[in-house]
């Protein structure tokens, strides 16, 4: 089974976005009701309202779940923006595997977006599978942050860290070198940098601790195979969480909240840290190309998680809206409640390149140098 960032979450088809309509029908029906209305030069095109409001009923992601950094809530507020009316459904995927899903269906479409991490980006624009499409309010995000010929934009930051069960772990590690002790031997939820882009950040986040960058991994490779030798047998997941089969788990810091949260809810004890240095790693929304039958319900979408409503509603979940980290947006204080606390990321560093940050570089060096070194 791959690895995928969202692994405390169940592969779902979530219901709970918009209203609810009849039986979910198939996508190729869906497309079929416009075939030849829509093409790839409609794309730069302004969206249209009322095409949306039909092509939106059936609302089809890949790695965007309710839980996901609050999609769920962003879904509602949208469709009650707009008066929308629809049934949502997600699989849940690495950011690679969308990339490809995307190729391979491209002559019948399904999903009509995808969450990715950020890295993915530029590989979505390299194997031609995101529109030339950015909506207007892009233009807060500096270049980098979104694709420079359009189709994705960076939408919300995570920090790799670590969800601790700390019934069964006494000694709670503090730092990334700590997972290297004999004692978190098999209690490691494994990661894998080749499928998930919140791996491959996890992994340069334990470069950045090691004195290394984007740049120059090698420094990280010592302490990345001890980590990898205790790695857990068993899926890190919400329930290898709570019943302490896996109970070291390294996710971004609003899943780290929202796995402890659930699991204290069971009268579990969890701890969420932030082991020492770790990155920003900004995740984004990407565009299916494809789906030309659907644009104009994606155009709004995406300008919708880039306006203030949007971002205040990743804010509230535990997620650093992307405009509020480069300065581009005020949050109330009643936003940031589900944060943690700022002393927990006095060591957290930014990316000083992210054109240089190739994941398909990062999961060659992590199958090289670190599994098979």
């Amino acid at each position: 089974m791959s690895y995928s960032r969202r692994g405390f979450l169940k592969c779902s088809a979530g219901f709970g976005s918009g209203v609810l309509l009849a039986q979910l029908g198939s996508c190729a029906s869906q497309s079929g009701t416009q075939a030849g209305a829509l093409s790839l030069e409609d794309w730069p095109k302004p969206a249209d309202v009322a095409r949306a409001k039909e092509q939106v009923k059936e609302f089809i992601t890949y790695g965007m779940p309710d839980d996901w950094a609050n999609y769920g809530e962003v879904r509602k507020k949208f469709a009650e923006k707009y008066g929308f009316e629809f049934q949502h459904q997600d699989t849940d995927m690495s950011s690679l595997e969308e990339i490809t899903k995307f190729d391979a269906e491209k002559s019948n479409p399904k999903a009509m977006m995808a969450d990715i991490g950020m890295l993915y980006g530029p590989l979505a624009e390299q194997r031609s599978v995101v529109p030339n499409y950015l909506p207007g309010n892009a233009a807060a995000l500096p270049a980098g942050f979104k694709a420079a010929s359009g189709g994705w934009v960076a939408t919300f930051v995570g920090v790799p860290a670590l969800v601790v069960n700390t019934d069964v772990i006494k000694t709670v590690p503090r730092t990334w070198a700590d997972l290297a002790k004999p004692e978190y031997a098999g209690k490691i939820g494994a990661i894998d940098p080749t499928k998930s882009g919140t791996a491959a950040t996890s992994f340069l986040s334990w470069v950045y601790a090691s004195g290394g960058d984007e740049a120059n991994m090698t420094p990280g490779v010592e302490v990345a195979k001890k980590i990898v030798a205790n790695f857990a047998a068993a899926e890190g997941n919400a329930q290898t969480l709570e019943k302490g089969e896996v109970p070291i788990q390294i996710k971004y810091d609003y899943n780290c909240n929202a796995a402890a949260a659930k699991v204290k809810e069971k009268g579990i004890k969890a701890q969420v840290v932030i082991p020492g240095v770790s990155i920003y790693a900004p995740s984004a929304l990407m565009l299916n190309k494809y789906h030309v039958n659907k644009m104009d319900a994606a155009k709004l979408f995406v300008e919708y998680v880039l306006s203030d409503e949007g971002q205040e509603i990743f804010a509230k979940f535990g997620a650093r809206p992307i405009r509020y980290v480069l300065g581009n947006l005020k949050l109330p204080e009643a936003a940031k409640a589900n944060w943690l606390p700022e002393s927990q990321y006095a060591q957290v560093k930014q990316v000083k390149d992210w054109t240089k940050v190739n994941p398909e570089m990062i999961g060659k060096f992590w199958k090289d140098q670190v599994v098979g070194g």
